[in-house]
């Protein structure tokens, strides 16, 4: 066992970054991982002389732990660790703040170059209804966007009405008095900038995208 450890971490660490790798070990058992945790983090610190974060290492159940942005789901499907998905939410978040003096067109750029690379990284994971979720999210803080660049009642209710919306539903939407992020969940604002209007900016869809690297 020592001979083969040796032999599979020597050639995954090399010699120049022995801090790069990772690696997680499964066993049936709590009792079980806790003697191979023992066991392994002797072997590398006495017999190879590597240095083991012991902040990162633990032992608990799959669903609990990460690697490399994933998490085991059960049946053995990979899925996208949680915090992963909140630190992805968290960019989304600061390319679309509407206080940014940015214009539309050039956030949605951003926030394509970002989520075209992150859905592709997690293409194998099994994702399609946390990417539906983040799809319908991320199109209502556009939505914000998109309001608060028309800054005036009567430009809301104008523009509105130039993507189809009827005109008094146009007006009651624009004179509602409520914050952006409800504004944006009105009817009046989904009919207007619906799932095709973004298609037409050139906006990605996530679950699109995700599908179509699965064929």
């Amino acid at each position: 066992m020592r001979r083969e450890l040796h032999v599979r971490f020597r050639e995954g660490l090399g010699v120049q970054f022995p801090w790069a790798t990772r690696r997680n070990i499964y066993v049936q058992s709590k009792a079980a991982g806790e003697r191979v945790l023992a066991s392994v983090t002797q072997f590398l610190e006495d017999v190879l002389r590597l240095c083991v974060n012991r902040e990162k290492s633990a032992v608990a159940y799959i669903e609990e732990r990460k690697f490399l942005g994933h998490r085991l789901l059960g049946g053995g499907k990979l899925g996208i660790a949680p915090k992963n998905l909140a630190r992805a939410k968290e960019r989304i978040r600061e390319i679309t703040r509407r206080n940014r003096g940015t214009s539309l067109d050039r956030m949605i750029d951003e926030l394509n170059s970002f989520l075209t690379g992150w859905v592709t990284y997690f293409r194998y994971a099994a994702c399609k209804t946390h990417l539906a979720a983040l799809n319908s999210w991320l199109r209502r803080k556009l939505r914000c966007v998109r309001l608060k660049h028309c800054k005036g009642t009567k430009t809301i209710a104008n523009f509105l009405s130039r993507l189809g919306v009827p005109m008094r539903t146009a007006w009651c939407t624009a004179l509602s008095g409520k914050g952006w992020w409800r504004l944006a969940g009105s009817p009046g604002a989904t009919q207007a900038m619906s799932d095709q209007w973004f298609e037409s900016l050139g906006l990605v869809n996530l679950v699109q995208r995700y599908v179509t690297l699965q064929t």
